[in-house]
């Protein structure tokens, strides 16, 4: 249920223009996508490119999407496109999301008049931005656009520690983490029966689950090779990327194909009714132990969700955990990119699960970041942009 907080006292309504890149399936825009179920403004989607699953998810929760059309990078018509879409809606604020869509978003709003931009930076990794390596070029354009902007939000505090490293001022950077919908993610026996069933998993399986783009960045391949090496375990991978195939063939050299399952791309929430295929919740419900492999994470969200459903954790990096203090996410553990200490880390937990099979009650940690809370600290935001300051209460 979207948060029933609406402007603060003596402010109307706001009107906000959201742009961001592409809507197909990612983490990035399935968190715009929650925002926006939040957030008690009048909002509009503009996606630069790729109008996917996502922009239908979008518009069927009941927000209008405009596809621009941009054809690449260098596509500089889409400048003035974007200009006088931005003038002709009269918006309060404009807010950006991802690299392509912050360098043209920015000017676009200046040039259309705007005066309050805010910009959030979900994927600014140690070496990478939006999985991409990062460049001296793109690194400068980022920040010649960023001076054009109010704000800059990181959605984690490494995440702005990064931006004040390459040179964002610190007094422009704001913290808004990113989000879930905690309730949703609630373990239900029902919900796993049903979609081991559905998936062909067995009912009494050991079920290691991993959730995330299917990308050489994400290091599934290590996740399958130690799954491999644990006898009669399962590997659940929810996601698409180009690296499906790869991993496939990994599995069969391993001689572990019969025993890793590729899930394909979900969108969460679903876009249609329910009754379909499984949501991520159900799909979490059906694992017995959650991995993320990947070495280069700007927060690590599907850690989180998965310490919601209860789940025990690994991770390689996870910002999200990382920066809270000890103790408040006592289901998740780091562990290092071998394939060996991976493998000694699933046998451990495999029989601690037999002993002890209930599931973990989700840490301090999932209520830190529930998506109603981050919303409140971006409407907070906008209004202090627009109006100025007023206190998150």
């Amino acid at each position: 249920m979207p948060d029933p907080a609406g402007p603060p006292e003596g402010h109307r309504e706001l009107k906000v223009l959201h742009v961001i890149t592409g809507l197909g399936i990612g983490g990035a825009e399935q968190q715009l996508r929650l925002l926006l179920r939040h957030l008690p403004t009048r909002s509009e989607v503009v996606t630069l490119t790729n109008p996917g699953p996502v922009a239908d998810g979008i518009e069927a929760d009941g927000t209008p999407v405009v596809h621009l059309g941009m054809t690449g990078n260098r596509d500089v018509g889409a400048l003035p496109r974007l200009t006088r879409l931005i003038r002709q809606g009269r918006y309060d604020v404009v807010h950006t999301h991802l690299y392509r869509a912050c360098v043209y978003g920015r000017p676009a709003a200046r040039l259309a008049g705007v005066r309050h931009v805010i910009a959030t930076e979900h994927s600014l990794g140690d070496a990478q931005i939006e999985g991409r390596p990062l460049s001296a070029g793109n690194r400068a354009l980022y920040l010649a656009t960023e001076r054009l902007g109010t704000s800059t939000v990181a959605v984690s505090d490494s995440v702005a520690r990064r931006l004040a490293h390459w040179g964002v001022a610190p007094s422009r950077i704001t913290v808004v983490p990113n989000g879930i919908e905690s309730r949703r993610f609630a373990y239900h026996p029902r919900a796993r029966a049903m979609t081991r069933a559905a998936l062909g998993l067995p009912a009494d399986a050991f079920v290691v689950g991993g959730v995330g783009r299917l990308a050489p960045g994400k290091r599934f391949d290590r996740l399958v090779r130690a799954v491999a090496s644990v006898p009669g375990t399962w590997l659940l991978l929810v996601g698409e990327g180009d690296e499906r195939d790869r991993l496939r063939e990994v599995a069969e050299e391993c001689g572990a194909a019969d025993r890793v399952l590729l899930a394909g791309a979900f969108q969460d929430p679903p876009a249609g009714p329910p009754g379909g295929r499984p949501d991520l919740p159900s799909l979490l419900a059906a694992m017995d132990v959650f991995v993320s492999t990947s070495p280069d994470e700007t927060f690590g969200l599907a850690v989180v969700e998965a310490l919601a459903a209860g789940l025990p954790a690994l991770y390689v990096a996870c910002p999200a955990i990382e920066d809270l203090d000890d103790g408040a996410a006592p289901g998740a553990r780091r562990i290092g990119e071998s394939v060996p200490e991976l493998i000694g880390a699933l046998r451990e937990l495999r029989t601690a699960r037999t002993a002890r099979q209930d599931r973990l009650t989700p840490p301090d940690a999932v209520r830190r970041y529930d998506i109603a809370h981050s919303a409140r600290q971006l409407l907070s935001l906008y209004h202090q942009a627009v109006h100025g300051p007023h206190p998150v209460k």
